[in-house]
């Protein structure tokens, strides 16, 4: 299990799993599993009848969405983001990753009538973001690590947000009010696990979860928001010992089933020039639009705060980060398949651009921290040496 906890792995195996998803979508084997897929699975007595795809987008994800409450939380409370000066440059750095690809794409796609799909290129997949700096970072300075943690969640929380008000349709009022009730019940439970009542508070949390979740997705608001509603509502122990039970589930099973079959698109046979404004847009707007506005943010941010405030990073340091945070990945496809679910062909194109975009940013990213890496281990040797020759 401890393997599924490794950033580096966890980044190999989702890149593995939209890969196999990718080449099983344009071989012979392509239309059967595309018929699991869309394979319809019902909970006898509900309402609930979900196809395979769905059951992975809208339930496994929510555990992963679980996680990513829980660290923000945790981040907020006692980490990185618990006071405003920490969050101040992190933060002003994530609303330039997310301002900037808007443009982009926006302007790309101008007139196209697919103009809807600004929201795929606001997403940083931390997952693959934080493997990338394992791999390739050793050596690289701990407030980069730290800086990139807390610009992923920031954009999480953008991406959850915009999942919650744009793509929420017919809300059903009742519902909603009933998932809210129990997030509540969720939140009052978690912090009786410490009682002697713990062996039948924590399978009733279970019960209590799945039920809340099914109200969300029912209620009409997409069901991925649950888990970070429960994630934020339980207490601060009790989630991150919840977080560190599902992480290898979510790194070794939610996550790469989602990016298996988020990934399982026909490779489109028509000419690069008949590719729908989305594709280049969504492709230029990763890579390019995500560096400029972290590494633009980041920099601005230094001179935010009385007299302009020491800037942590370097420039060079920021637009790594930036690349880092091109690799939108997991929530990229999740909006992807979110903004084009009515348009099929447009939606491949986008699961293309995508991946491509995301590839881009990963090889871009593995240069920049290799340098980065390399040149601080050199400042280190140096300073060490300088050190001993001095005690000497």
């Amino acid at each position: 299990m401890n393997i599924l906890r490794s950033e580096r792995a966890g980044a190999i195996i989702l890149l593995a799993a939209a890969a196999l998803g990718l080449l099983a979508a344009n071989t012979a084997a392509g239309p059967a599993v595309l018929a699991i897929k869309d394979l319809h699975l019902a909970v006898p007595g509900t309402p609930l009848d979900l196809s395979i795809g769905h059951w992975v987008a809208d339930g496994l994800l929510a555990v992963f969405f679980f996680i990513v409450a829980v660290e923000l939380k945790h981040e907020v409370l006692v980490g990185e983001l618990n006071t405003v000066a920490k969050a101040l440059s992190p933060a002003i750095a994530a609303l330039g990753g997310v301002l900037v690809p808007i443009v982009i794409y926006l302007g790309i796609t101008a007139g196209s009538g697919y103009e809807n799909g600004w929201p795929i290129p606001t997403a940083t997949d931390i997952a693959f973001a934080l493997g990338i700096l394992a791999v390739f970072g050793k050596g690289i300075p701990s407030r980069l690590r730290i800086f990139l943690l807390a610009l992923a969640i920031l954009d999480d929380i953008v991406a959850i947000l915009i999942i919650a008000v744009f793509f929420t349709t017919d809300a059903n009022l009742a519902l909603m009010a009933a998932g809210a009730a129990g997030v509540v019940l969720f939140g009052i439970l978690s912090r009786l696990v410490g009682t002697r009542y713990r062996m039948a508070v924590i399978p009733l949390m279970v019960v209590v979860a799945a039920v809340t979740w099914s109200l969300v997705y029912l209620s009409g608001v997409h069901a991925t928001i649950a888990g970070v509603a429960l994630g934020l509502a339980a207490a601060h122990g009790v989630g991150m010992r919840a977080r560190s039970v599902l992480e290898p589930f979510s790194n070794g099973v939610a996550l790469p089933l989602f990016a298996f079959f988020a990934a399982l698109v026909a490779i489109p046979q028509v000419p690069v020039t008949e590719l729908a404004p989305p594709f280049w847009a969504i492709l230029i707007a990763l890579p390019v639009g995500k560096v400029i506005g972290i590494a633009l943010g980041g920099w601005l941010s230094g001179f935010i705060g009385q007299g302009g405030q020491k800037r942590d990073l370097s420039l060079p340091a920021l637009i790594t980060a930036g690349s880092l945070g091109g690799i939108g990945f997991t929530v990229s496809l999740l909006m992807n398949e979110l903004a084009f679910a009515d348009n099929p062909e447009v939606s491949a194109e986008g699961t293309l651009a995508v991946l491509l975009g995301s590839l881009v940013s990963m090889v871009l990213a593995a240069v920049l921290v290799s340098r980065l890496a390399r040149k601080h281990r050199r400042v280190n040797l140096r300073n060490e040496a300088l050190a001993k020759s001095m005690s000497g």
